[in-house]
């Protein structure tokens, strides 16, 4: 029989958690414009996110809470222009849900309505359940993201791995099941250890999408300038570089400086 995500037309938050039922991995890559969204959503991906991590391989921010609402917003909808297939999630910046449910419910419907997006998602556990709640309850996909969260990092102070001390391991397994219980439909578990992730995908029926936390998760993701090997210095233990176009664009840069100043371009073919 073909693959779930190959059946589907589009992609939903149904689909997906059918795909946690047959086994299925779930793919999920970051694009931020319309032009590299096209690539991997014709490529067969299944989720998008369009992420705050636009803050720092978009914008050069060191951390991911200077984005704003609005500048998610144009990112999201530069991706859904170019999408036939994927689902799209959307995050929710850093000051948005945090602490307010009204002010969350209104920045995820100025995302839903501005954009276009599928669905949104947000950092935390148990501190954020009423604003998921609040969201869900307005008819508004939610993701959830667990483990090393980026817009919690000044308290963190570090993007070692998480919930490696028993307490917080279970605090982690207590809040992805308060998630699921309250309406995400999946749920981001990062940086944290690959047992750890594992037990916590077999505690609850949504999938559950890795990035550094094993291979036991119903999927994972990478943020696509990682991948292609645009970015250059950062190097983590879970990240995989299926090319290295930094260096294959410096070249070509390159190249066309030493042409055009040779005088080689444009040559006799390439000019009116």
């Amino acid at each position: 029989m073909s693959a779930v995500s190959k059946q589907a037309k589009r992609m939903t938050t149904h689909v997906l958690k059918q795909m946690k039922e047959k086994g299925e991995k779930i793919t999920m890559l970051t694009a931020y414009d319309y032009s590299m969204a096209k690539i991997i959503d014709a490529a067969g991906i299944d989720v998008i996110l369009v992420g705050d991590s636009a803050s720092n391989v978009m914008a050069g921010h060191e951390t991911t809470l200077p984005i704003t609402l609005d500048q998610m917003i144009y990112h999201a909808s530069s991706v859904i222009r170019a999408i036939n297939k994927a689902l799209v999630v959307v995050d929710l910046p850093f000051g948005t849900y945090q602490g307010n449910t009204k002010k969350a419910l209104a920045s995820a419907i100025r995302i839903m309505k501005e954009s276009g997006a599928h669905s949104v998602k947000l950092e935390g556990g148990k501190s954020i359940l009423d604003s998921v709640t609040r969201i869900v309850s307005a008819g508004v996909p939610v993701m959830g993201h667990l483990g090393l969260t980026p817009q919690s990092i000044y308290n963190f102070g570090t993007y070692t791995v998480r919930a490696k001390e028993e307490e917080e391991a279970q605090r982690l397994i207590e809040d992805a099941q308060l998630l699921e219980k309250h309406g995400c439909y999946a749920i981001v578990l990062e940086k944290i250890p690959a047992k750890l992730a594992k037990v916590v995908t077999a505690s609850i029926s949504i999938p559950t999408i890795g990035i550094g936390a094993g291979g036991a998760v119903d999927g994972q993701v990478l943020v696509s300038h990682d991948l292609f090997g645009i970015t250059k210095d950062f190097n983590p233990r879970f990240l995989r570089r299926y090319m290295n176009l930094f260096e294959d664009m410096t070249n070509a840069v390159q190249s066309y400086i030493g042409d055009v100043k040779s005088g080689d371009f444009p040559n006799e073919k390439e000019q009116y």
